[in-house]
């Protein structure tokens, strides 16, 4: 035995549903149908003694028997491609919302967009049998793996429910990336912009490739040309990456950059003042997202508004309600100081 093990405070027993029981006077299964959420009716004279009794004792319902006697658990677990991206984040606050409505819990996974993770994490929710299931990182133009594919569909086998953030699940979650995207172009257009440079993801990735095919179609339907596309990630570091190359190949004052995220585009904006460049009036830049860092750089991004925590809450709304109908997501360009217009043209 160690000097730490001297020092450590034994461990108490937790209380059982059997203590629960005993303290409230009542049979086991009355305390089990108080405290593990049964449809039976409770008196309420017994409902407030086991409820007292718990409290008394401090004890907490097992989830997992829980899970094992209703074939569901109190969670619904949400994939994302990366935490650190204020993207997932805000998604992730809309999701929580509605679980707390609901009384549940909210479990994240990290997928990197790696599909063989993906599918790892799906198998090991399947055992944790949440309600629901939603993937919100954006997927390549195929859609899902077939490990992937095989998980989700061994999951619905056994009652729960999948959604996505775009095409691929039993339901999804419709956001208009394209047409916010060619308003966005347009916009940039009518400000006077005709050169643009476009930092996307690699090619197939859904997201991004609607994002570009969008702003493409609106700059040049409005005047402009888009004269070269980048590809990288979602990441800043990519953003960053992306617009250093982009300079040493060559950018012409006037020109606009637009960044498939914000987060990209911010680091679109690094890359301009390491290079002794200034963001605005000589290398302009605009992204997508409006995500709260857009409005605190210097100077402001200008972006597509997307209502990211509604999205989330949407989601949540999915996967719970059985005569769910998706609601309207609009979309709104948020002109900012990043995109004054080309010196000499008023915008």
């Amino acid at each position: 035995m160690t000097a730490s093990d001297v020092n450590r405070p034994a461990r108490i027993a937790a209380p059982t549903l059997h203590d629960v029981a005993r303290e409230a006077g009542v049979s086991l299964a009355t305390a089990s149908r108080v405290l593990n959420g049964s449809e039976r009716k409770v008196a309420d004279s017994f409902r407030e003694r086991v409820e007292r009794a718990a409290e008394a004792l401090g004890y907490t319902p097992n989830l997992s028997a829980q899970s094992i006697a209703r074939g569901t658990s109190p969670v619904i677990a949400l994939l994302v491609a990366d935490i650190s991206d204020p993207y997932f984040g805000l998604i992730a606050s809309g999701v929580a919302r509605g679980a707390d409505e609901r009384g549940l819990i909210v479990t994240i996974a990290v997928t990197e967009r790696d599909p063989d993770r993906e599918a790892r994490i799906l198998r090991a929710l399947r055992g944790q049998r949440p309600q629901g299931i939603i993937l919100a990182a954006s997927r390549t133009g195929g859609g899902l793996d077939d490990a992937a594919s095989a998980e989700l569909s061994a999951f619905a086998a056994l009652g729960g429910r999948t959604v996505t953030l775009g095409p691929g699940g039993e339901r999804s979650i419709a956001l208009d990336n394209r047409g916010g995207a060619e308003r966005l172009g347009r916009a940039m257009a009518t400000k006077g912009y005709r050169r643009a440079i476009v930092l996307g993801a690699a090619e197939g990735v859904r997201t991004s490739d609607e994002r570009l095919a969008g702003f493409s179609a609106g700059f040049e339907g409005g005047g402009g040309s888009v004269e070269r596309v980048y590809r990288g990630g979602f990441q800043r570091e990519s953003g960053a990456e992306s617009m250093a190359a982009a300079l040493a190949d060559g950018v012409e004052p006037g020109t606009l950059v637009f960044g498939l995220s914000d987060v990209v585009a911010v680091g679109a904006m690094t890359s301009i003042r390491d290079a002794g460049r200034t963001v605005g009036a000589d290398i302009a830049v605009c992204g997508f997202d409006d995500v709260p860092v857009s409005r605190d750089v210097t100077p402001p991004l200008t972006t597509v508004g997307v209502p990211l925590s509604d999205l989330g809450y949407q989601a949540f709304r999915a996967t719970v309600d059985a005569e769910w109908r998706q609601e309207d997501l609009p979309l709104e360009v948020i002109v900012r100081e990043s995109t004054p217009g080309p010196a000499g043209v008023s915008g």
